[in-house]
């Protein structure tokens, strides 16, 4: 795991150089593939350097911050453009990776913390600096306030564990189990937060609307995973406390992610529709976690995977609208059917990976998460339904909202699109497809 390390960070000069943005995205790739290559489909933890490690699950997270990092560069072409300090944008990337890298890989609880909350300062930069709204500054205090806050309780958790287990590792960990209330309240809350749950997660849908294309990219794709990653991580110790307990986070997420579908509904703005369902399907996911079931692990890791991606992609589309219109409000992104034709059928398919549609990964992930939950109480039927049907609903309005209707007078000046955001969508929209033939990596890693 050390080598892939050394080639980030001796990455990190080539930002500098003249004329090196795609350089840079090219080796991004390279290094994407290479992490393939090294394809590795084990149970225990394998590739075990001085305190790096990895299973199947830190693999997929990882590889999924590699392909979307070198998406967020791709996408971010009018960084280069207009040499926005195109050179520290790199670095902020670079160095964001190498943190997600360190988080996915670390074997070691407290490391883990460390690098988790070391991941939030170069995306609030990336807030601050590149973001499009002087309201930005508040979104990155509310982005560093709700996070810092929850995770303080991790950290004296951490200690105490320290102190009673005399271990960090989490191979060791898996073996000793800890009933006590507030220690499991610690050392949960944190990722709860960067889940988000709902209650919590107000930081989220601020932070991507006010966030540039890249920062969208990341937290939806990357950062939200974090929460989920963490969780999978503690639980084994925590499960006898998780038995009493977990009824609660599993209640607040079903009806928090219906309510959140409705706020959907009612968004004008195509980012925060974006960043609300995000918030509906990360609450599904808690859900399937909390039940503790085969079902729900595997299924919230494929999802985590499918959501990664589905949503980054969606993410991309608003941002090529608000590129060529000014606006992302769906009062004024109304016809592009006519505007963009092709560009349209890239919206249908994300759409319909965003509404768990087959052959997408999402689909089987839901199911799974669907199985998970009705097998711990069938009464959660109710809102499970409605969960699924509102997140068709108001995907459908995103799409039927966004493409159809009258084109908006003010918009004479147009481009069809560029060969690179077909590209950049088409990297988005492949692996979605295509995992599902090889599911067993997601499902069956337990």
């Amino acid at each position: 795991m050390l080598k892939f390390l050394m080639m980030l960070f001796f990455m990190a000069p080539l930002c500098f150089l003249k004329k090196s943005f795609w350089t840079v995205q090219n080796y991004f790739f390279l290094i994407s593939f290479l992490f393939i290559v090294l394809n590795f489909y084990s149970f225990h933890w394998m590739n075990i350097s001085y305190f790096l490690g990895s299973d199947v699950l830190s693999y997929g997270l990882i590889l999924l911050s590699l392909w979307i990092c070198t998406l967020m560069i791709m996408a971010s072409e009018t960084v280069f453009r207009l040499n926005n300090y195109s050179n520290f944008f790199l670095l902020m990337i670079l160095f964001l990776l190498v943190m997600l890298y360190l988080t996915f890989s670390a074997s070691n609880l407290f490391l883990f913390y460390l690098f988790f909350e070391s991941s939030l300062i170069p995306t609030l930069f990336l807030i601050l600096g590149w973001g499009y709204q002087p309201e930005r500054l508040q979104a990155g205090m509310y982005l560093l306030f709700y996070t810092l806050l929850a995770s303080l309780p991790l950290l004296i958790g951490i200690f105490y564990l320290m102190g009673s287990v005399y271990t960090m590792n989490f191979f060791l960990l898996m073996n000793s189990s800890v009933f006590y209330s507030l220690l499991y309240l610690s050392l949960i809350f944190a990722f709860l937060v960067k889940m988000p749950m709902f209650l919590v997660h107000l930081w989220l849908p601020k932070a991507h609307v006010e966030a540039p294309v890249a920062g969208s990219m990341i937290l939806a794709g990357i950062l939200l995973k974090l929460g989920g990653y963490g969780l999978i991580r503690v639980f084994p110790m925590l499960t006898e406390a998780g038995l009493s307990f977990n009824y609660w986070w599993i209640s607040i997420s079903l009806v928090g992610g219906v309510l959140v579908s409705l706020v959907c509904l009612r968004q004008t703005d195509l980012k925060a529709l974006i960043a609300y369902s995000s918030v509906a399907h990360m609450g599904i996911v808690l859900g399937g976690l909390m039940t503790l079931y085969f079902w729900g692990i595997s299924g919230a890791f494929t999802l985590m995977i499918a959501h990664g991606l589905c949503s980054s992609g969606l993410f991309c589309l608003a941002n090529i609208s608000y590129e060529r219109l000014g606006s992302r409000s769906l009062l004024i992104n109304k016809g592009l059917l006519n505007f963009m034709p092709s560009m349209a059928l890239w919206w249908f398919l994300l759409c319909s990976g965003n509404m768990a549609a087959p052959p997408t990964l999402n689909l089987l992930g839901e199911i799974s998460l669907l199985n998970s939950i009705v097998g711990w109480s069938w009464v959660s039927m109710i809102c499970l339904s409605l969960l699924s049907f509102f997140s068709a609903a108001y995907t459908l309005y995103l799409y039927s909202y966004s493409q159809h209707g009258k084109l908006f007078s003010g918009a004479y000046s147009f481009s069809m699109g560029f060969s690179r955001e077909y590209l950049l969508l088409f990297l988005h929209w492949f692996p979605l497809n295509l995992l599902i033939l090889k599911s067993d990596v997601c499902l069956l890693w337990l």
